[in-house]
Formats: C-alpha cells, structure tokens, sequence
C-alpha cells in the first residue's frame, strides 16, 4: 500500500509523508466491519473533504468517523429492538401477539 501511496501521491500535488496510511486504514476497517464494507471508500473521502476543508484535522476526522460508527451501530441496534418488539413480542397471556 505505501508503494501506491509513494507513486500516486505526488501525481496528484500531494506529499506521500502526509498522508497517515495506518490511521487511515484502521478507520476505513472500522468502518466497513461497523457500517458496510463500501462505506469504507467513501467514508475516506468524507474524511478527505473535511480535512480539506478545515474543518477537522486528521486526528479530529479520524476519531469522529469511529465515534459515528459506534453511533450508527448503536441506532441500528435500537431499531432492531425496536422492530423485534413490535413484531415478535409476548403478549400478557404468554402467546404471541398478533
């Protein structure tokens, strides 16, 4: 990957030491196992716009992204209770409801 990095980099006006490989590859990880794998490219990019923008640094990006899986993963896990409540739920006499 540090190859690709090292060739592409300065083809596209970018300094190769700048760019943060193993954060960024633990993030995009976390993200594909957490969200959905093709959520991994985009979630780079993103990131990419952001700290271009600057509005978040790397670091700043980086530990957002994370904290924005856990969150999803969590949102998910309520809905899941949720819709497994309304939908496979006991009612008062034991059964199950209608």
């Amino acid at each position: 990957m540090s190859e690709w990095v090292e060739f592409a980099a300065p083809r596209l006006g970018l300094d190769p030491a700048e760019v943060p490989l193993n954060d960024l590859l633990g993030m995009t990880g976390i993200v594909a196992h957490g969200v959905v794998r093709p959520a991994a490219p985009v979630s780079s990019y993103l990131l990419g716009l952001a700290v271009g923008r600057g509005l978040l640094t790397n670091e700043e990006g980086d530990a957002r992204l994370r904290e924005l899986v856990r969150e999803w993963a969590s949102e998910r896990e309520s809905i899941a209770a949720g819709s497994a409540d309304a939908d496979g739920g006991a009612d008062a006499e034991g059964g199950l409801d209608a």
